[in-house]
């Protein structure tokens, strides 16, 4: 597996933010002041704006422009004059929901949006399961299928680019230069959760549905949350205020020097190079005293546990007669991290970044007949490493489409341990430092009109999920607090089942932050996801997206568009102790308490006075569960699904999981990592 590839993402995306100096610095300045009105990124073609409310529509002119904008599902013209930065904002007021529509803004040259509907707007955001894509390092279950039908032109979407600030900016980088119409072309690499959650929306209400994704694999929640709101945590404010002090392009220009200087003894320390020249490619080099390891396959779960560094595969490859003398492509599907590839000793490709599919030529003129080896360089910075794509995709394809497959064995040798070399500089600019998210990808969005928030994170705060109970609730009210626009609905998935199953009732930090997210449903308009029964042990991001997208659209559907159907598993509300046994109130029995199997309740464990927990025999009696142990005479408190992969079955007659939940408020065992 892919060990906590939230963290892997964090650190494949600090090295990419090097990249990304020269557009901080233009997004820092601000919109440039030209003749012709410019608008932020989030107002392009094809976008959606929010039904029936005042849309806000801002940007830069010269000062002293009037800018006036007209709208063609009315004759009404609104006008604005820019202030003396050039800055103007103008409301609209927006129908019910349709289109396509053009809108004409003008300050005396006309700039015009096409394609534009009115219907729902939501923002998407969080981490690595939320940024999981339909393909690309993704690969959610029947990718290849959904994106085929994914034809749903009547839904938008917007990417956010990666991108941290130490001051909130003005504008934020999207990718194809604004809105999509929903295609297979565009939702390929779009949030798949995402996706779900607006089609199942959209087929329900028929409504227009616009998706602004923004979140980053690996991130953790105070990022996302702005510097104004984390000033009055105390564990929190002395970062920030360091955060705001900082020079970030002095910053980023030191840190892609020495960013060089450790990637060239990387180089200079790999075994697999001498003076700079790769030793280990050519066909006719002997490497009988190499390893042998089957592909696809993550190293560390196999061969090289706890290794990251260099490794080197190589595998012999026969090309027929028919092959010679034309192009030869060579799809290696995915790698973690970062590769280099040579056929016949000759460099062919080189890609970077763990969720970038791999397909290089090999051109007609080195194509002959005969056996030739195949030699990848692969790079792991943390966590998995190693080809561990789809076995389906490795493969070699003649011009005429004829197929070798490369799954099955490679030699392998190690040409280099990052142990044994200095550690990576820590002056890269990290997403995951306080509010650098907000201010880079949350702010530039605002005042934009919206409808609600989905999110999904939480597992890089699982260290400290004591303290999410307060940093999680903080967040939500500061988004809703900078939007001005009330409490708008916020839907958030819990986290899914994940790692070994425990054999006994124990501690367990992803429990104790599911706990504090289904506290956080004290907050008004807020629901939540439970998907304790669809993760996967081994994976940290599961593969079964389209469910967690189609729970979190119950809870819209249900809140926000009054469209009967059940939204919520079986929550407990009460327990009454009477002699050696407990009963759990449950509420969102819609159907009746139910295992989904038809087996015997699993998960329940109750504690006495001494705090500790043995599993409990549990019978459903009505909208009830009734629980005893012979090991807890006098029962005082009830767990369930207390664990990191809990094996757990309640349900209710909707088919919805029940939530894990606790009866005591004893110590959590992450409240010393919270700063207290």
């Amino acid at each position: 597996m892919i060990k906590l590839d939230g963290e892997k993402n964090d650190l494949i995306h600090m090295m990419g933010q090097l990249k990304t100096t020269l557009l901080f610095i233009v997004l820092c300045i601000g919109y440039t002041v030209q003749a012709k009105v410019k608008l932020p990124a989030v107002f392009s073609d094809n976008m959606i704006l929010q039904q029936k409310t005042n849309a806000a529509f801002w940007g830069q002119s010269e000062p002293g422009k009037t800018i006036e904008i007209g709208t063609s599902w009315n004759a009404r013209k609104y006008s604005s004059v820019a202030d003396s930065n050039g800055d103007w904002k103008i409301l609209v007021a927006t129908p019910s929901y349709g289109g396509p529509y053009t809108i004409n803004i003008s300050d005396g040259e006309p700039l015009t949006l096409k394609n534009v509907l009115i219907g729902e707007v939501w923002l998407c955001s969080g981490q690595s399961n939320m940024e999981m894509p339909l393909a690309g390092w993704g690969k959610i279950k029947d990718y290849q299928k959904e994106i085929s039908e994914a034809k749903y032109p009547n839904i938008r979407l917007l990417q956010a680019e990666h991108v941290t600030a130490n001051r909130p900016l003005k504008d934020v980088k999207v990718t194809g230069g604004g809105w999509q119409e929903c295609s297979p072309q565009s939702v390929a690499e779009f949030s798949s959760v995402a996706y779900f959650f607006a089609r199942e929306i959209y087929r329900k209400k028929g409504i227009p549905v616009g998706l602004i994704h923004t979140s980053w694999g690996g991130t953790i929640a105070e990022a996302w949350t702005s510097g104004t709101t984390l000033k009055t945590m105390p564990y929190f404010a002395e970062a920030v205020n360091r955060i705001e002090r900082t020079d970030q392009e002095k910053v980023l220009a030191n840190s892609k020097k020495a960013m060089e200087n450790w990637q060239n003894t990387v180089l200079a320390k790999d075994a697999g190079f001498e003076q700079g020249r790769p030793v280990w490619v050519a066909t006719g080099y002997d490497d009988s005293s190499w390893k042998t390891m089957a592909l696809p396959a993550l190293w560390e779960g196999t061969v090289l546990p706890a290794f990251d560094g260099v490794v080197w595969f190589r595998k012999k490859i026969s090309i027929p007669a028919s092959w010679a003398g034309k192009d030869l492509k060579i799809n290696l599907g995915t790698i973690d991290d970062d590769d280099i590839t040579f056929f016949d000793g000759v460099k062919i490709g080189e890609t970077k970044g763990f969720g970038e599919t791999r397909s290089y030529t090999v051109p007609a003129a080195q194509v002959k007949a005969g056996e030739f080896v195949l030699a990848v360089r692969v790079f792991d910075l943390t966590g998995g490493g190693g080809i561990y794509g789809d076995k389906k995709v490795m493969a070699l394809s003649s011009a005429a489409g004829e197929r070798i497959s490369l799954d099955g064995d490679w030699k392998y040798k190690v040409g280099l341990h990052l142990k044994d070399i200095p550690a990576v500089p820590s002056g890269i600019e990290s997403p995951n430092r306080p509010a650098v998210l907000y201010n880079s990808m949350i702010h530039p969005f605002i005042p934009f009109a919206i409808r609600g928030a989905i999110w999904y994170q939480g597992e890089s705060n699982s260290g400290r999920a004591n303290q999410y109970r307060t940093l999680f609730p903080a967040m939500i009210t500061d988004w809703r607090k900078k939007w001005n626009i009330g409490d708008f609905p916020f839907y958030f998935v819990q986290l899914a089942n994940y790692m070994k199953t425990s054999e006994q009732p124990a501690a367990s930090a992803w429990a104790e932050l599911r706990d504090a997210q289904l506290k956080t449903l004290s907050l008004p308009n807020t629901g939540m996801s439970v998907t304790i029964d669809i993760g996967e042990g081994g994976d940290i991001h599961p593969k079964n997206k389209q469910e967690v997208g189609r729970r979190l659209a119950l809870i819209a559907l249900a809140k926000t568009y009054s469209y009967k159907t059940p939204y919520s598993g079986p929550l407990a509300i009460s327990q009454q102790v009477k002699g050696n046994s407990v009963s759990v109130n449950f509420k969102y029995t819609d159907g009746g308490l139910k295992t989904k199997d038809g087996a015997a309740l699993t998960g329940f464990a109750v504690a006495g006075a001494d705090q500790k927990f043995y599993w409990a025999d549990a019978v459903i009696k009505g909208n009830k569960v009734v629980l005893s142990s012979t090991e807890v005479p006098n029962p005082v408190a009830v767990r369930y699904a207390w664990a990191d992969n809990p094996l757990c079955n309640l349900y209710n007659g909707a088919g919805l999981p029940a939530s894990p939940f606790r009866t005591d408020n004893w110590k959590d065992t992450t409240e010393a990592k919270a700063g207290k």
